[in-house]
């Protein structure tokens, strides 16, 4: 069993709860909108660290993230996108998940046998918006996932 913790939109604040559920993490998706070189780094001391660049991510350290990653957690492919309207239904072939962000609303949904993921947003809280966080399960080819509140709605 492999896990894999999944963030986005932390817009330069990663709390100290976030970093203690991705402890322990075989590998840290950050579905972009990092906005400071310094999440990155943080999350790199915990596990592996995939992410890709948002529409607020500028400067030379964001040059160097790409839009899109495609890899391999164990069985699974993951497929890495910001914002989601921006997915080409042919780049998902293959695809077991899609993790992306953007829209700052948590959400898992299976379409098509692609389990897509949205963990929400780890920055400071925007709206009604919960503050979230998500971790896949992976088991051989059978994946899971599950959405969970960092700081609680008043």
């Amino acid at each position: 069993m492999m896990r894999v913790g999944l963030i986005s939109d932390t817009h330069g604040l990663l709390r100290p709860e976030a970093l203690a559920f991705l402890e322990g993490s075989d590998h840290v998706v950050h579905g972009g909108d990092i906005c400071d070189a310094g999440v990155l780094e943080a999350l790199s001391a915990l596990a592996p660290v995939t992410a890709v660049r948002g529409n607020n991510d500028h400067g030379s350290w964001a040059s160097r993230l790409r839009e899109t990653e495609l890899f391999q957690v164990g069985e699974i492919f993951i497929y890495a996108i910001h914002d989601l309207a921006h997915l080409d239904r042919a780049s998902a072939a293959g695809v077991q998940v899609v993790v992306s962000g953007h829209s700052h609303k948590p959400s898992v949904e299976r379409r098509d046998g692609i389990l897509y993921v949205n963990p929400g947003s780890a920055c400071p809280r925007r709206f009604k918006l919960p503050v979230s966080i998500c971790e896949l399960t992976v088991t051989g080819r059978s994946v899971s996932a599950r959405i969970v509140e960092l700081v609680r709605r008043a």
